[in-house]
């Protein structure tokens, strides 16, 4: 194996995106029988975390324009699992909530999901399960405080380009 092989299948990054892609892969089997595609199951996780989210954020969190986003919420509606409730402060805005038809569908996906775990983690001791997910979870805070300090960094330059741009008058 020569050294650009070994540094890929040693990568953190491309690592994370395999074993994801691979889990994903295999909750989809899973879920395929509740009657969702992949972007309603998320869709549906997401808003069990922060029900009475708006579209907007909801969008932002995904990923993924609003628009595509009220399709599949026009889809999880027509099923049942999920409604639209207006914002009592602004009347242009929508909140998303579950409907009491999602719970048995959110427990089903909760069962794949540890039985998808489970299966990945096969062979690791209960120290080692906890290990790791400690591991990621410490890898997790420090790409979010990263990306915080990178966006605090980007703020200042900006600012020290708007300044001596405004110094520069003729």
């Amino acid at each position: 194996m020569g050294n650009s092989e070994y540094y890929l299948d040693r990568s953190l990054g491309f690592l994370l995106a395999d074993v994801s892609r691979l889990m994903r892969k295999r909750f989809d089997r899973r879920a395929r029988i509740l009657g969702l595609t992949r972007a309603q199951w998320r869709v549906m996780a997401l808003l069990r975390r922060r029900e009475g989210i708006n579209q907007t954020a909801l969008a932002e969190i995904l990923e993924i324009e609003p628009i595509t986003l009220g399709r599949h919420i026009d889809r999880l509606q027509e099923n049942g699992w999920v409604e639209r409730r207006p914002d009592p402060d602004d009347r242009r805005v929508w909140r998303i909530f579950l409907t009491e038809k999602a719970q048995p569908v959110l427990e089903e996906l909760e069962e794949i999901a540890i039985w998808n775990r489970d299966g990945a983690m096969a062979d690791f001791t209960e120290e080692e399960r906890e290990r790791f997910i400690d591991d990621l979870l410490r890898i997790k805070a420090n790409q979010i405080e990263a990306l915080r300090a990178d966006e605090e960094e980007a703020a200042q330059a900006e600012q020290a380009t708007a300044r001596a741009a405004g110094g520069r008058r003729g």
